[in-house]
């Protein structure tokens, strides 16, 4: 028989992942069987276990992907110096997550915000997964804290405040907007833009003009 080449068994590996994945998004982790994955994929229970031992072992690799995901949006970001200012960037990595493609051409990441709260939720009960996402996290955090150090070395934030306190509430504004989003459809990544710029104004008295910007309706504003 001829050998399987390893581009078929990652695209394979690729296609279980991301039917669990929708499958975890639009029902949960408990909800969901290995049946329903079986299903969603359109294969076999043989060609499945192959690479998957259980529905533990897609849950934590669907939460490695996301995790992964995440982490690669914001290095591309820390690469810069100094980063975009934080409405850009933040808006930047956002619009990334909610519309990146997976190799075969489907949604992926657009089911981040919907999975990252099943996450959290199963982390309460799953010490496994929630050592899993304290890794994840960790990695992201030392991320933004180089961010935010390269803001300060570029005169573009107070260098008095830690860039630890700054990383953590930049991380808890991300993790905000994927509740909205997951909880209340689609909340436009304009928003966050705009009300960072706002923020960002505050105390400054050559903060930028709005000047001929128009009133933005968010309601009419597609979520990307």
């Amino acid at each position: 028989m001829p050998r399987v080449s390893q581009e078929r068994l990652d695209a394979r590996r690729r296609q279980i992942l991301e039917a669990a994945a929708r499958c975890f998004a639009r029902n949960g982790f408990h909800a969901t069987s290995m049946q329903d994955v079986l299903k969603e994929a359109g294969l076999s229970a043989g060609a499945v276990y192959r690479y998957f031992a259980g529905k533990e072992e897609l849950i934590a690799a669907v939460v490695n992907e996301v995790l992964e995901e995440i982490r690669s949006a914001f290095e591309e970001a820390a690469r810069t110096s100094p980063p975009p200012p934080p409405d850009v960037l933040i808006g930047t990595v956002l619009r990334r997550l909610l519309g990146a493609k997976s190799a075969q051409g489907g949604e992926w990441t657009s089911l981040s915000p919907r999975l990252m709260i099943q996450v959290w939720a199963e982390t309460l009960r799953d010490p496994a997964l929630a050592a899993v996402l304290r890794q994840g996290f960790e990695t992201v955090r030392v991320l933004w804290v180089k961010i935010v150090e390269g803001y300060q070395d570029a005169g573009m934030m107070r260098a008095d405040i830690p860039a630890l306190s700054v990383a953590r509430t930049m991380v808890a504004l991300v993790q905000g907007f994927a509740a909205q989003y997951a909880l209340f459809g689609d909340v436009p990544v304009q928003a966050v833009e705009l009300g960072l710029e706002a923020l960002m104004s505050m105390g400054d008295r050559d903060a930028r003009s709005w000047a001929g910007r128009g009133t933005v309706n968010l309601a009419e504003t597609p979520p990307n």
